[in-house]
């Protein structure tokens, strides 16, 4: 009978691929329409006017413009860009 134990597969050598979760624009940023604001799991942030809410729960806006949370932080909207160039015009 062995005295030592076998050099056999470690019990923790594995990890998993981190997600890149999280707020990816901030307040008062600058989106474009399609643009991803948050990468979350669950509805830790509520959607707001002009973002969607994806079936992984991704908030990304629907418009271009600057983005603004409210309720405490909990909820974002987009803010419409307003159109500079027509009134320059």
């Amino acid at each position: 009978m062995a005295h030592k134990k076998g050099q056999g597969s470690v019990k923790n050598g594995r990890d998993s691929v981190s997600k890149r979760l999280g707020v990816k624009k901030f307040g008062s940023q600058v989106v474009v329409a399609g643009n991803i604001i948050i990468r979350q799991r669950g509805t830790k942030f509520l959607p707001g006017k002009n973002v969607g809410l994806g079936r992984d729960y991704t908030i990304w806006a629907l418009v271009d413009g600057r983005v603004r949370f409210d309720r405490a932080g909990r909820r974002v909207n987009v803010d419409p860009a307003v159109e500079a160039a027509a009134s320059a015009n």
